[in-house]
């Protein structure tokens, strides 16, 4: 897969969200590298990152994700997700627990889909394919995908999301929306995590709520983004990573 890699220091690895790219971590580059070796893929499918012919399914990111590692010689890290991001994390966990030595959580949940939510990713991935993504994608994700702050304040947060939406493939959307209507419940495994996890949702999120995301690990420490929805690294970068750099473990 694709990555950027910047600065140096405790590797520090962030998995972005649906249906964006790594791009969606660009606020936030300066202020971690300042700290951290920061590193950011693209998920297969997505971004510059080629799609090839696997099943859809998380786990396959997750390999993708350590094979990389192993590539660059990063074999312990912390690591980090938003929203399809952290259920990517949450694969990774199930398969190289050990290789994880901190968990950031950002506005994503723990429990599989139900079928209703199963059906509707179903339909967006035949939509994907059969019409493309032009217009409809962006036009159904914003209001829900943004705070209303975000909405009526930051026109041009929502203007650069609405471009990173309208850059994705098809085929890459419907890949990952396929692989995350095939995840399993990860309850028990976060419940089982002991190290340190930091758990971050906006205030504004109208996809997963404070209760969700604060209930994900047990002695999590837990912060709610005042004026954000569902993708704060893109709100608000600089409060995200402030919070993500004092809790950073070391």
């Amino acid at each position: 897969m694709h990555l950027t890699e910047q600065g140096s220091g405790i590797p520090l690895v962030l998995l972005h969200a649906y249906p964006v790219d790594s791009r969606m971590w660009d606020g936030v580059r300066g202020p971690l590298a300042e700290r951290v070796r920061l590193i950011t893929p693209d998920q297969r499918g997505l971004g510059r990152s080629p799609l090839g012919q696997a099943t859809p399914d998380l786990d396959v990111v997750a390999e993708d994700l350590l094979r990389d590692l192993d590539r660059l010689g990063v074999q312990r890290f912390v690591l980090g997700g938003c929203s399809m991001g952290g259920y990517v994390a949450m694969a990774v966990l199930r398969r190289a627990a050990e290789r994880v030595t901190g968990l950031v959580l950002a506005d994503t949940k723990a429990v599989a889909d139900t079928e209703q939510a199963r059906a509707g990713r179903l339909a967006v991935a035949e939509r994907a394919e059969s019409e493309g993504t032009a217009g409809w994608l962006a036009d159904s994700f914003l209001p829900n995908g943004v705070g209303t702050t975000t909405a009526e304040q930051r026109p041009e947060v929502v203007s650069a999301l609405r471009e990173l939406i309208e850059s994705q493939p098809p085929s890459g959307v419907a890949w990952a929306q396929r692989a995350m209507a095939a995840r399993p419940d990860s309850t028990e495994l976060l419940a089982a995590v002991d190290v340190p996890v930091l758990a971050v949702v906006g205030a504004e999120d109208a996809l997963m709520s404070p209760e969700v995301v604060g209930g994900l690990v047990p002695g999590a420490t837990f912060a709610v983004l005042p004026g954000c929805g569902h993708l704060p690294p893109l709100e608000d970068p600089a409060a995200f990573a402030r919070t993500v750099l004092d809790w950073l473990p070391g």
